[in-house]
């Protein structure tokens, strides 16, 4: 069963456009306990929506998973670990963080309610809803 997930990036450092242009990257620098619990969790074949801080705070593409979760290779620490991902598809209407706040639906998504975490789990209503509020 698949699962779906949220990654957070500041495109300035790591944008989507990156990883469209890579076309596969390792998803590292993840250092929050909780954001590496869901790291660890995620499956080769996931979903992954992209968002980006910063200025633009907003849902801007759909990823998948590689890979399952393997040690950092930059690191020499079995805490930390990292995933593949591929990028799926650019979003035509990004969506913004104030749209999915004005959304009731999402009062207990994670972006809203623990807005610094890097990594999240999206349920699949949520995921659902995310796709419906791209169109």
């Amino acid at each position: 069963m698949s699962h779906f997930w949220l990654v957070k990036t500041e495109p300035s450092e790591y944008s989507f456009d990156d990883l469209e242009r890579e076309r596969k990257t390792v998803w590292s620098g993840v250092t929050n306990n909780l954001a590496l619990i869901h790291l660890r969790s995620m499956k080769k074949g996931d979903r992954v929506v992209v968002y980006h801080t910063g200025n633009e705070k907003a849902i801007v593409g759909i990823a998948r998973v590689a890979s399952a979760p393997y040690p950092d290779p930059e690191k020499n620490d079995p805490r930390f670990v990292v995933v593949d991902l591929v990028p799926e598809k650019r979003l035509s209407n990004p969506i913004t963080l104030d749209r999915i706040k004005a959304d009731k639906r999402f009062a207990d998504f994670p972006l809203v309610r623990i807005s610094r975490l890097s990594v999240m789990p999206v349920t699949k209503e949520q995921w659902n809803l995310l796709l419906k509020m791209e169109k």
